[in-house]
């Protein structure tokens, strides 16, 4: 039996480690390396610019052979993400000026505004697996009795989103070229002139390569890296927070550690997949403690039998399942497919 099916039997046997416990067991692992940092940057930015100057002089060649570059360069635009990622929790450098300067313009990479973003990301952070604090940062997920009691046209809205294919498919292109160019209302100046900023940095680029290679030739090779790159970050992401087992509970109940380890995959994924997604499969060790560099998620998850313990274990193979679950069973507290309305869907 794996790891994973077992978490909320085990919480209902023993209590769960308390912060304190596992602060001290994470500690060794939340300081920023700056040799390490800059190793990762060079050996991940380096390869793709040469990508992009590959993808440039395919296009002569074949738009098919473009199509394979961009696929390969989607990947190590996914693990700039994640080094954009880690600056926005102050854990990619040792100095918060160094991940705020980098992850302005690694945000500038990934089409994503950073202080918007890191803002968001924060909220979801704090309120991971709060039924009461849903719709920031998350992705949105309704409970069987809510859904029952929804009007035919909310669930019909709830039904597309949770469509792979939308979720999926136009999910990257609403996300980073809608979204992402919007501030949104409930944050402040700082975010708000981060979005205008990264817009203009965007175009900026987009300009400056587009009079270099002209404008078709960049969208070729843009678009196509964004949205593969896109469509697997919502996947990764998607993994970490819906699987059956998973976390949901009431503000009166809400633990930040539940939240983290049995709300957060381990998304077990091969060397090579785990090297450009920069480890964010161990999403509840990176939970647990965000100022954990990605190059010590690993190493901290296999520094103590707590983790393997309490870890919520999805192999590579096994993640396309969790594509099948939709809403939040308060009863059993697992997630489920569509229940059954007696009117309409």
């Amino acid at each position: 039996m794996k790891v994973g099916n077992m978490t909320h039997t085990l919480l209902s046997q023993e209590p769960l480690p308390s912060i304190k416990e596992l602060n001290k067991i994470l500690a060794p692992y939340q300081k920023a390396n700056l040799r390490q940092s800059l190793f990762q940057l060079a050996t991940t930015l380096v390869p793709y610019f040469v990508l992009w100057y590959l993808m440039i002089l395919s296009l002569s060649v074949s738009y098919a052979l473009t199509l394979v570059l961009a696929a390969v360069s989607a990947l190590f635009l996914v693990r700039i993400f994640i080094f954009f990622h880690d600056c926005g929790h102050n854990s990619f450098f040792p100095t918060t000026r160094a991940n705020k300067l980098a992850g302005f313009w690694l945000g500038v990479l990934v089409f994503t505004p950073g202080e918007q973003w890191w803002h968001s990301h924060a909220i979801h952070h704090a309120t991971s697996g709060n039924l009461d604090k849903r719709g920031i940062g998350d992705v949105f997920t309704m409970t069987s009795e809510e859904y029952i009691s929804a009007g035919w046209f909310k669930r019909l809205g709830y039904r597309l989103v949770r469509n792979p294919v939308v979720m999926f498919g136009l999910g990257p292109i609403f996300m980073f070229f809608i979204a992402n160019r919007l501030p949104m209302p409930l944050f402040g100046k700082k975010e708000t002139w981060s979005v205008i900023w990264n817009n203009v940095a965007v175009l900026a680029v987009a300009t400056v390569m587009s009079l270099l290679i002209g404008v078709k030739a960049y969208l070729m090779i843009q678009l196509p890296v964004m949205y593969i790159a896109g469509a697997m970050g919502i996947w990764l992401f998607f993994i970490q927070h819906q699987f059956e087992d998973e976390y949901w509970a009431r503000e009166g109940e809400w633990n930040y550690v539940a939240s983290a380890l049995l709300g957060a995959s381990f998304y077990k994924l091969p060397r090579v997949l785990q090297w450009f997604t920069g480890n964010i499969g161990y999403h509840h060790i990176h939970h647990l403690s965000p100022r954990i560099p990605n190059y010590y998620l690993e190493q901290a998850h296999n520094s103590s039998f707590l983790f393997q313990k309490w870890t919520h274990l999805i192999n590579f193979g096994e993640g396309y399942r969790c594509v099948r679950l939709k809403v939040w069973d308060e009863i059993i507290h697992r997630m489920n497919g569509y229940p059954k309305v007696h009117q309409g869907l």
